[in-house]
Protein backbone atom coordinates (compact mmCIF):
# COMPACT_ATOMS: atom_id res chain seq x y z
CA UNK A 1 0.00 0.00 0.00
CA UNK A 2 1.30 3.74 -0.49
CA UNK A 3 -0.02 6.57 1.44
CA UNK A 4 -0.51 9.58 -0.67
CA UNK A 5 -1.11 13.06 0.71
CA UNK A 6 -2.40 16.04 -1.52
CA UNK A 7 -2.69 19.52 0.32
CA UNK A 8 -4.81 22.38 -1.97
CA UNK A 9 -3.94 25.56 -3.02
CA UNK A 10 -1.69 27.10 -0.58
CA UNK A 11 -2.88 30.75 0.00
CA UNK A 12 0.61 33.77 0.67
CA UNK A 13 2.96 33.63 4.02
CA UNK A 14 -0.02 32.11 6.66
CA UNK A 15 -0.38 28.97 4.31
CA UNK A 16 3.11 28.07 3.38
CA UNK A 17 4.30 28.82 6.81
CA UNK A 18 1.76 26.61 8.12
CA UNK A 19 2.66 23.58 5.56
CA UNK A 20 6.20 24.03 5.61
CA UNK A 21 6.29 23.68 9.60
CA UNK A 22 3.60 21.19 9.82
CA UNK A 23 4.50 18.70 6.83
CA UNK A 24 7.02 16.97 8.17
CA UNK A 25 4.91 15.95 11.12
CA UNK A 26 2.47 14.87 8.65
CA UNK A 27 4.61 12.98 7.27
CA UNK A 28 5.93 11.01 10.18
CA UNK A 29 2.38 10.82 11.92
CA UNK A 30 0.83 9.38 9.16
CA UNK A 31 3.58 7.06 7.39
CA UNK A 32 2.89 9.13 3.99
CA UNK A 33 4.87 7.46 1.33
CA UNK A 34 4.27 10.93 -1.36
CA UNK A 35 2.92 14.27 -1.21
CA UNK A 36 1.83 16.70 -3.71
CA UNK A 37 0.79 20.57 -3.05
CA UNK A 38 -0.81 22.76 -5.27
CA UNK A 39 1.64 26.14 -4.98
CA UNK A 40 -0.10 28.70 -7.51
CA UNK A 41 -1.09 31.13 -5.02
CA UNK A 42 1.64 30.57 -2.45
CA UNK A 43 3.18 33.98 -3.28
CA UNK A 44 1.28 36.74 -1.73
CA UNK A 45 -1.80 34.73 -2.92
CA UNK A 46 -0.47 35.02 -6.78
CA UNK A 47 1.99 32.78 -7.97
CA UNK A 48 5.29 30.80 -7.29
CA UNK A 49 8.33 32.06 -7.25
CA UNK A 50 11.38 29.77 -7.27
CA UNK A 51 12.36 30.44 -3.65
CA UNK A 52 9.12 29.65 -2.60
CA UNK A 53 9.05 26.19 -4.74
CA UNK A 54 12.78 25.11 -3.31
CA UNK A 55 11.04 25.61 0.31
CA UNK A 56 8.08 23.84 -0.56
CA UNK A 57 10.19 20.34 -1.96
CA UNK A 58 12.51 20.88 0.72
CA UNK A 59 10.16 20.35 3.26
CA UNK A 60 8.77 17.67 1.76
CA UNK A 61 6.54 17.83 -1.37
CA UNK A 62 7.76 15.61 -3.97
CA UNK A 63 5.69 17.61 -6.38
CA UNK A 64 4.20 20.89 -6.73
CA UNK A 65 0.83 21.20 -8.43
CA UNK A 66 0.14 24.90 -10.03
CA UNK A 67 -3.06 26.42 -12.16
CA UNK A 68 -4.02 29.73 -13.73
CA UNK A 69 -2.08 31.77 -11.84
CA UNK A 70 1.19 29.94 -12.54
CA UNK A 71 2.74 32.81 -14.69
CA UNK A 72 1.71 35.56 -12.08
CA UNK A 73 5.34 35.98 -10.95
CA UNK A 74 7.72 36.53 -14.06
CA UNK A 75 10.99 34.93 -12.31
CA UNK A 76 9.12 31.28 -12.56
CA UNK A 77 9.37 31.74 -16.50
CA UNK A 78 12.91 30.67 -16.82
CA UNK A 79 12.74 28.60 -13.57
CA UNK A 80 10.29 26.29 -13.92
CA UNK A 81 11.83 24.34 -17.28
CA UNK A 82 15.23 23.61 -14.77
CA UNK A 83 12.78 22.01 -11.72
CA UNK A 84 10.70 19.41 -13.40
CA UNK A 85 9.05 18.97 -9.67
CA UNK A 86 6.77 22.19 -10.43
CA UNK A 87 3.73 21.29 -12.51
CA UNK A 88 2.17 23.57 -14.82
CA UNK A 89 -1.13 22.82 -16.41
CA UNK A 90 -0.09 20.10 -19.22
CA UNK A 91 -2.99 21.13 -21.54
CA UNK A 92 -0.80 24.99 -22.32
CA UNK A 93 -0.18 24.99 -26.14
CA UNK A 94 3.29 23.13 -27.11
CA UNK A 95 6.25 25.25 -26.66
CA UNK A 96 5.33 26.53 -23.23
CA UNK A 97 7.94 26.40 -20.47
CA UNK A 98 7.73 23.89 -18.16
CA UNK A 99 5.91 20.18 -18.19
CA UNK A 100 2.56 18.85 -17.27
CA UNK A 101 3.18 15.92 -15.37
CA UNK A 102 6.20 13.70 -13.96
CA UNK A 103 6.86 10.58 -13.04
CA UNK A 104 9.19 9.50 -9.55
CA UNK A 105 9.97 6.73 -8.00
CA UNK A 106 9.30 5.76 -4.32
CA UNK A 107 10.05 3.06 -1.98
CA UNK A 108 7.14 1.52 -2.94
CA UNK A 109 7.13 1.92 -6.94
CA UNK A 110 6.79 5.05 -9.35
CA UNK A 111 3.99 7.57 -8.79
CA UNK A 112 2.73 9.70 -11.63
CA UNK A 113 1.07 13.18 -11.59
CA UNK A 114 -0.56 15.11 -14.13
CA UNK A 115 -1.70 18.96 -13.92
CA UNK A 116 -4.43 20.02 -15.64
CA UNK A 117 -6.59 22.58 -15.87
CA UNK A 118 -10.49 22.98 -17.30
CA UNK A 119 -12.37 25.17 -19.78
CA UNK A 120 -15.38 26.30 -18.19
CA UNK A 121 -15.44 29.54 -17.00
CA UNK A 122 -11.13 29.76 -16.76
CA UNK A 123 -8.93 31.91 -18.50
CA UNK A 124 -6.96 31.87 -20.54
CA UNK A 125 -9.11 28.92 -22.54
CA UNK A 126 -6.43 26.11 -22.69
CA UNK A 127 -6.54 23.26 -24.89
CA UNK A 128 -9.38 20.48 -24.33
CA UNK A 129 -8.27 19.17 -20.86
CA UNK A 130 -10.06 15.29 -21.45
CA UNK A 131 -7.97 14.80 -24.68
CA UNK A 132 -4.47 16.06 -23.37
CA UNK A 133 -5.01 14.57 -20.27
CA UNK A 134 -6.14 11.09 -21.65
CA UNK A 135 -2.70 11.05 -23.69
CA UNK A 136 -0.67 11.82 -20.71
CA UNK A 137 -2.41 8.92 -18.92
CA UNK A 138 -2.15 6.15 -21.37
CA UNK A 139 1.77 7.08 -21.64
CA UNK A 140 2.07 6.75 -18.02
CA UNK A 141 0.11 3.67 -17.35
CA UNK A 142 3.26 1.70 -19.07
CA UNK A 143 5.08 2.91 -16.39
CA UNK A 144 3.19 2.82 -13.53
CA UNK A 145 -0.71 2.31 -12.59
CA UNK A 146 -0.27 4.97 -9.56
CA UNK A 147 -1.35 8.43 -10.96
CA UNK A 148 -2.40 11.32 -9.37
CA UNK A 149 -4.44 14.16 -11.21
CA UNK A 150 -5.15 17.82 -10.10
CA UNK A 151 -7.99 19.25 -12.54
CA UNK A 152 -7.45 22.89 -11.61
CA UNK A 153 -11.22 24.09 -12.44
CA UNK A 154 -14.10 26.15 -11.39
CA UNK A 155 -17.04 23.96 -12.26
CA UNK A 156 -18.27 21.16 -10.15
CA UNK A 157 -19.87 19.65 -13.83
CA UNK A 158 -16.41 19.47 -15.29
CA UNK A 159 -13.89 18.53 -12.93
CA UNK A 160 -16.94 15.85 -11.65
CA UNK A 161 -16.66 14.21 -15.49
CA UNK A 162 -12.98 14.64 -15.90
CA UNK A 163 -13.15 12.29 -12.91
CA UNK A 164 -15.58 9.77 -14.45
CA UNK A 165 -14.21 9.88 -18.07
CA UNK A 166 -10.51 8.92 -15.97
CA UNK A 167 -12.03 6.64 -13.79
CA UNK A 168 -10.26 3.08 -13.44
CA UNK A 169 -7.44 4.76 -15.33
CA UNK A 170 -5.82 6.42 -12.85
CA UNK A 171 -5.61 6.34 -8.59
CA UNK A 172 -6.67 10.15 -7.91
CA UNK A 173 -8.66 12.73 -9.46
CA UNK A 174 -8.62 16.05 -6.92
CA UNK A 175 -9.66 18.93 -7.93
CA UNK A 176 -8.55 22.60 -7.28
CA UNK A 177 -9.09 26.13 -7.48
CA UNK A 178 -11.73 27.15 -5.92
CA UNK A 179 -10.94 26.84 -2.31
CA UNK A 180 -13.62 25.33 -0.39
CA UNK A 181 -13.58 21.83 0.58
CA UNK A 182 -16.00 19.89 -0.67
CA UNK A 183 -17.61 16.59 1.11
CA UNK A 184 -17.93 14.29 -2.07
CA UNK A 185 -14.92 12.59 -1.19
CA UNK A 186 -15.44 8.74 -2.69
CA UNK A 187 -14.25 5.74 -4.27
CA UNK A 188 -15.59 5.39 -8.18
CA UNK A 189 -16.75 1.93 -9.34
CA UNK A 190 -13.17 1.62 -11.28
CA UNK A 191 -10.74 2.16 -8.02
CA UNK A 192 -10.08 6.10 -8.75
CA UNK A 193 -10.51 8.27 -5.34
CA UNK A 194 -12.10 11.30 -6.26
CA UNK A 195 -12.78 14.82 -4.30
CA UNK A 196 -14.20 18.05 -6.98
CA UNK A 197 -12.13 20.53 -4.32
CA UNK A 198 -9.56 19.53 -1.87
CA UNK A 199 -9.78 22.87 -0.36
CA UNK A 200 -7.13 25.93 0.47
CA UNK A 201 -4.53 25.75 3.34
CA UNK A 202 -4.64 29.17 4.33
CA UNK A 203 -7.00 31.58 6.61
CA UNK A 204 -10.27 30.62 7.71
CA UNK A 205 -11.52 33.96 8.73
CA UNK A 206 -11.29 35.42 5.19
CA UNK A 207 -12.92 35.32 1.33
CA UNK A 208 -10.64 32.30 0.11
CA UNK A 209 -8.01 32.94 1.86
CA UNK A 210 -8.33 36.93 1.72
CA UNK A 211 -9.02 40.07 3.73
CA UNK A 212 -13.13 39.81 4.46
CA UNK A 213 -13.64 43.32 3.86
CA UNK A 214 -12.14 44.50 0.41
CA UNK A 215 -13.90 41.39 -0.87
CA UNK A 216 -17.21 42.74 0.23
CA UNK A 217 -16.19 46.41 -1.28
CA UNK A 218 -16.10 45.10 -4.57
CA UNK A 219 -19.12 42.99 -4.62
CA UNK A 220 -20.96 46.36 -3.32
CA UNK A 221 -19.29 48.75 -5.00
CA UNK A 222 -18.38 46.99 -8.60
CA UNK A 223 -14.87 49.09 -7.81
CA UNK A 224 -11.72 47.52 -8.08
CA UNK A 225 -9.98 46.96 -4.89
CA UNK A 226 -6.47 45.16 -3.54
CA UNK A 227 -7.63 41.49 -2.27
CA UNK A 228 -4.72 41.56 0.48
CA UNK A 229 -4.15 37.77 1.98
CA UNK A 230 -6.26 37.59 5.49
CA UNK A 231 -4.51 36.88 8.99
CA UNK A 232 -5.25 34.96 11.84
CA UNK A 233 -6.06 30.68 12.29
CA UNK A 234 -5.04 28.90 9.31
CA UNK A 235 -6.29 25.42 8.61
CA UNK A 236 -4.69 23.16 5.92
CA UNK A 237 -6.81 21.16 3.87
CA UNK A 238 -6.39 17.59 1.26
CA UNK A 239 -6.90 14.63 0.61
CA UNK A 240 -5.56 11.58 2.01
CA UNK A 241 -5.37 8.47 0.02
CA UNK A 242 -4.08 4.76 0.42
CA UNK A 243 -3.19 2.70 -2.63
CA UNK A 244 -2.60 -0.69 -4.00
CA UNK A 245 0.83 -0.13 -5.77
CA UNK A 246 0.39 -3.32 -7.92
CA UNK A 247 -3.44 -2.37 -9.19
CA UNK A 248 -3.15 1.63 -8.73
CA UNK A 249 -6.56 1.39 -7.29
CA UNK A 250 -7.23 3.64 -4.18
CA UNK A 251 -8.42 1.35 -0.69
CA UNK A 252 -9.18 4.11 0.99
CA UNK A 253 -9.95 7.82 1.17
CA UNK A 254 -10.13 10.82 3.32
CA UNK A 255 -10.58 14.56 3.35
CA UNK A 256 -7.89 15.85 5.75
CA UNK A 257 -8.54 19.42 7.36
CA UNK A 258 -6.07 20.56 10.01
CA UNK A 259 -5.58 23.74 12.16
CA UNK A 260 -2.19 25.01 12.06
CA UNK A 261 -1.12 25.48 15.65
CA UNK A 262 2.25 27.16 15.39
CA UNK A 263 5.12 25.55 18.16
CA UNK A 264 5.58 28.52 20.80
CA UNK A 265 8.78 30.72 20.24
CA UNK A 266 11.54 29.21 22.53
CA UNK A 267 11.95 31.09 25.90
CA UNK A 268 15.22 33.13 26.76
CA UNK A 269 16.47 30.24 28.73
CA UNK A 270 15.48 27.32 26.79
CA UNK A 271 17.65 29.15 23.87
CA UNK A 272 20.45 29.28 26.17
CA UNK A 273 20.08 25.73 27.13
CA UNK A 274 20.09 24.47 23.75
CA UNK A 275 23.27 26.39 23.09
CA UNK A 276 24.83 24.92 26.30
CA UNK A 277 23.60 21.42 25.20
CA UNK A 278 24.66 22.10 21.75
CA UNK A 279 28.41 23.43 22.30
CA UNK A 280 29.05 20.56 25.14
CA UNK A 281 28.51 17.80 22.03
CA UNK A 282 30.78 20.34 19.24
CA UNK A 283 33.84 20.69 21.93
Amino acid sequence: MLRLLFLGDIIGEPGRRAVIEMLPTFKSAWQLDFVVVNGENVAAGRGITPKLAIDLLRCGAAVITTGDHVWDQKDIVSFIDTEPRLLRPINYPEGTPGGGSIVLETTKGKVGVINVQGRTFMLPALENPFRCVWDEVEQIRAQTPVIFVDVHAETTSEKIALGRFLDGKVSVVAGTHTHVQTADEQIFPGGTAFICDAGMCGPTESVLGREIQPIVQRFYSSMPVNFPVAKGEVKLHGLMVDIDEESGRAISVQRVAETYRPAPPASVETQEAANREEHSVTR
